[in-house]
């Protein structure tokens, strides 16, 4: 499992390891660590010796880092040149490494004309201008430094995180850098797993500094991995019958959407559980694709005993769908709001449940939840999801370029989902989405772990539906089983 942890608590546990190593040895091992990442780079794109580095220096540590670690490139061989955004308040035991190593200061007319300042020819940019203490975007100065060096086309590594990026949030608040890679040390930040900023941060290289033992048990974020996922996943026992593996509950689609009941009942039929109960007025065509669907005129309460309820994919606005909604959140069991339920909910019933409730909105669903633009959930995903859970006092699936789940309990860790692809936007895949997390719940998964591993097995089913190329709800859902045994093997 991959764990993120706030700046605060980074910085805490920095200070309790530096009080018991030697002076600077903690910023030695961040040197070194991204300095072997670099020279991994250069390798990949020619070699160490002879290569041309550009370091983009603050006044921080960050900048320390950079500059020890183009001192030890420059010993291998590399040409190292130094742009000081901040001069006169560069780590002054770096700079001295640096010239010591042959490393070079370049002036600011130098940093201001890029490339044509080194002959037009750069093989790797090293941005170490603010790191996890920014705040509020790049200075001018900085943005258009950063924009003449990326003009150049040559590699961009990031020290810790994309100078401009907001560490605690992943949101970007001006003028960011855009990294190819990002080289972090002791621990990830939640920036670097959330979008926007994620979107930022390229690949990630994770240095061990040490610092393990120093941080807390419970992270701000976490990552389930394919390990984690597998333990979760439901298997049968010997003795097992369909209604002893869970029975989930389906209430989609109407007469203008049946094929989002199709695409739900789709979704549950290969999510653990037993059996699919639907009921809607698109039995025909749910029964025309999955047979083995049981089906039921409705209402809910009268459809037959379940573990779990999904509701709302394709319901619309009328009348009866607002009574279905209404039907569903009263039961007793797990229930899954997705789509136009989420439209129809009345909060304090949401509220005043006992057994557990999911939401699973997109931004604009959130946003009207909250009450806010849909521009502010986007910027600052990880604030509305977890004021989403607080304000209804429920598990909250946040989709998007970064699936996000939060529970009501502000001190669990939030859960940042890895897989899926861009292709995965296109309509009804998160109505396969509803289905597979629903049958999860009724599989017997606690709603944190449904959500986690239902968006984890949806994204990873897309991966494999799509190999690169458009790919429709339905071929997601087909090759959930391929991901399920992706995740098992």
């Amino acid at each position: 499992m991959r764990t993120a942890y706030s700046v605060r608590t980074v910085r805490a546990a920095e200070r309790a390891l530096m009080a018991r190593l030697p002076e600077g040895a903690l910023m030695q091992r961040a040197a070194a660590g991204l300095a072997a990442a670099c020279a991994d780079v250069l390798r990949r794109h020619g070699r160490v010796y002879g290569s041309r580095v550009v370091l983009l220096v603050g006044s921080g540590d960050n900048g320390g880092d950079a500059l020890y670690a183009g001192a030890r490139l420059a010993r291998r061989g590399a040409g190292v040149r130094a742009v000081l955004t901040a001069p006169g308040r560069a780590h002054e035991g770096g700079l001295a490494a640096l010239l010591a190593a042959g490393g070079r200061i370049a002036d600011g007319v130098e940093g201001s004309r890029g490339a044509d300042a080194w002959g037009g020819h750069i093989d790797l940019v090293v941005d170490g201008i603010t790191g996890i203490g920014g705040r509020g975007g790049l200075r001018p100065d900085a943005v258009e430094l950063v924009r003449a060096f990326a003009a150049t086309g040559a590699p961009l590594i990031a020290v810790d995180l994309p100078s401009g990026v907001e560490a605690d949030t992943g949101e970007v608040l001006g003028e960011a850098v855009r990294a190819d890679a990002t080289v972090t040390f002791g621990t990830y930040k939640p920036g670097l797993l959330i979008d926007p900023a994620a979107e930022r941060a390229g690949a990630l290289y994770l240095v061990d500094i040490g610092l393990g033992p120093e941080l807390p048990g419970v992270p701000e974020l976490e990552v389930l991995q394919y390990a984690d996922v597998a333990a979760l996943l439901p298997v049968p026992a010997a003795e097992s019958d369909k209604y002893r593996r869970g029975v989930v509950g389906i209430v989609a689609g109407s007469a203008r959407y049946p094929g989002a009941a199709v695409l739900a009942v789709s979704g549950a039929l290969r999510g653990g559980a037993g059996a699919v109960r639907y009921v809607g007025p698109g039995a025909g065509a749910v029964i025309a694709r999955h047979p083995e669907t049981l089906v039921h005129a409705g209402p809910p309460s009268k459809a037959g005993r379940v573990q779990a309820w999904v509701v709302g994919p394709g319901l619309g606005d009328g009348a009866e769908a607002a009574d279905a909604v209404r039907d569903v959140l009263a039961a007793d069991v797990a229930v899954l709001v997705d789509a136009d339920g989420l439209r129809l909910l009345d909060a304090g019933a949401v509220r005043e449940r006992t057994a557990p409730t999911v939401l699973t909105p997109h931004a604009g669903e959130a946003a009207a939840l909250l009450g806010v633009p849909r521009e502010e959930v986007e910027a600052g995903r990880l604030a509305a999801v977890r004021e989403l859970a607080a304000r209804y006092r429920a598990t909250v699936l946040l989709k998007g370029s970064t699936t996000l789940i939060a529970t009501d309990d502000p001190d669990t860790p939030v859960r940042v989902n890895p897989t899926g692809t861009s292709w995965l936007a296109t309509a009804g895949s998160g109505d396969v989405l509803s289905g597979l997390t629903g049958s999860l719940l009724a599989a017997g998964l606690a709603p944190r772990d449904a959500a986690s591993a239902g968006a984890h097995l949806h994204g990873l089913a897309a991966r494999h539906a799509s190999d690169g190329s458009p790919v429709a709800a339905q071929d997601v859902a087909e090759a959930i089983p391929a991901a399920w045994r992706d995740v098992r093997a």
